[in-house]
Parts: structure tokens; C-alpha cells; sequence
């Protein structure tokens, strides 16, 4: 069941629908709020993924043939 504020809302939203041209189609305020708050969305993304990669401490693996002291105290996996 519809309050009379929606329905009221409604009745000048139809109102206006009307008045505009409908052989032209543009996206309109609607599709302006949409493609702002995706782009919000991934700017904040953005900064919580840069956040993140800062917190990374890669550390490279030692080339073949070199041995390093934290290398070789690791023992190796055994297999079956």
C-alpha cells in the first residue's frame, strides 16, 4: 500500500515525464548520480587497495645455487 507522500512524489514525477521530449533520450540527472557514486566506489577502492599494498613486506627469493642463513635453517618439506 502506497503513502500519499509516494504517491504524491510519484504524480510529479509522471508530470514531469511528460513535459520532456520522448524522441530524445539523454541519461539525466539519474544516470549522472549513478556514474558518480561508481566512480566514488572505485576511487575508494582505490585508496583501501593502496592502503593494503603498503602493508605488503615482499621479500624476493634467493636465486638457485645462492644460500642464505634464513634459508638454510628452514628444513625442506617431506615428501611420500
Amino acid at each position: 500500500m502506497m503513502s500519499a507522500t509516494s504517491n504524491l512524489a510519484l504524480t510529479h514525477f509522471v508530470t514531469l515525464a511528460d513535459s520532456f521530449d520522448k524522441d530524445k533520450v539523454t541519461p539525466g540527472v539519474l544516470g549522472f548520480i549513478v556514474f558518480a557514486v561508481i566512480g566514488g566506489a572505485v576511487w575508494l577502492l582505490m585508496k583501501s587497495m593502496n592502503k593494503h599494498m603498503r602493508k605488503v613486506d615482499f621479500e624476493e627469493a634467493p636465486e638457485e645455487g645462492e644460500t642464505t642463513a634464513a634459508s638454510a635453517t628452514v628444513p625442506k618439506p617431506k615428501t611420500s
